[in-house]
């Protein structure tokens, strides 16, 4: 197969999983993930304080995240076959001579535990590392999110650090971890 035929259809699957692919944001998602952004049982995974925000507020946020308009990251909406939105994923920040990529997820609730965030997670590494030539990808979440610490460390993250006592809930402070995973270790990670 010509080097034409071969980055074609590698750009074709570029987007796509097994059992989900990146779309572009809509404004039909934004109601679904303003929800899961609210929602105290998610905020308390993905943010530093739980607070409900105004919906727009949190459109706005998820409409920054997703214009895509410069090559330092992306933003899209995850969706299954039929086209259900399933969550959210975005990488931002690499730069020149860095090329390290910060990646964020968030998953609906009842989406998780199906594998779907892990999937999600290969496939946006995947574009990390093979097409926007990151040299690290990264991560954080809190110590007691059990649950994202395993799936990072099984996809190949590395613990890099922690931030003592950076987020207080329930009367506790609680740890601020980061991981990472070099372009070398994604090339043999499971």
């Amino acid at each position: 197969m010509n080097d034409y035929l071969r980055l074609q259809e590698w750009s074709s699957a570029l987007l796509s999983g097994e059992r989900i692919r990146f779309r572009e944001l809509r404004e039909q998602d934004l109601p679904h993930l303003s929800e899961w952004w609210n929602d105290p049982a998610s905020a308390i995974l993905q943010q530093n304080r739980v607070a409900a925000r105004p919906q727009e507020t949190t459109a706005d946020m998820f409409r920054a995240w997703s214009k895509n308009e410069s090559p330092s990251g992306f933003g899209y909406s995850i969706v299954n076959p039929a086209e259900r939105l399933i969550g959210h994923i975005s990488v931002w920040g690499m730069s020149v001579p860095e090329r390290i990529a910060t990646m964020a997820i968030i998953i609906g609730p009842e989406f998780q535990d199906q594998g779907l965030g892990r999937e999600s997670l290969q496939l946006g590494l995947r574009i990390v590392f093979e097409e926007m030539g990151a040299h690290k990808a990264e991560l954080q979440t809190w110590s007691y999110n059990e649950r994202a610490l395993h799936l990072y460390r099984s996809l190949g993250f590395k613990e890099e650090g922690r931030r003592r006592a950076a987020v207080f809930h329930q009367g506790v402070f609680h740890d601020q971890m980061l991981l990472g995973m070099l372009e070398e270790e994604y090339r043999v990670s499971p």
